[in-house]
């Protein structure tokens, strides 16, 4: 499956992102083993330093953890995982009510939009 990486920003940077994202929607469970680095690299199609990189930095984060013999596992820490997907939801949020204001849009043509593009539903 292709990772889709391009070189605008850090390929590290995106791995990194990409893992986080599917610790936090539920693909990598809480203190289920994740792929080996080789695996990894190989799937995104690059070199596994790179993906080394990107994993030592959710090591750092406490997001993900070495095992001494099984390898590296999600954190069991709930509120950690849902911390992080709370602060990638906020991103993404800014990211787009800037994009709406940019195309000149106020809050409550956005409200307005966003009401209608859901059907008024409640998440």
């Amino acid at each position: 499956m292709a990772w889709n990486l391009n070189s605008d920003r850090p390929i590290y940077a995106q791995i990194l992102e990409r893992i986080q994202m599917q610790i936090v929607s539920g693909v990598y469970q809480p203190g289920t083993k994740i792929p080996s680095v080789r695996e990894l690299a190989a799937d995104a199609g690059v070199n596994p330093n790179t993906m080394q990189k990107a994993l030592a930095e959710l090591e750092r984060s406490g997001l993900v953890m070495t095992q001494r013999t099984s390898g590296r596992v999600v954190t069991e820490d709930l509120n950690m995982i849902k911390e992080i997907r709370n602060q990638l939801a906020g991103e993404q949020v800014k990211e787009f009510v800037k994009k709406m204001k940019d195309l000149g849009f106020d809050r409550e043509d956005i409200i307005d939009l966003l009401t209608k593009e859901t059907g008024g539903e409640s998440a």
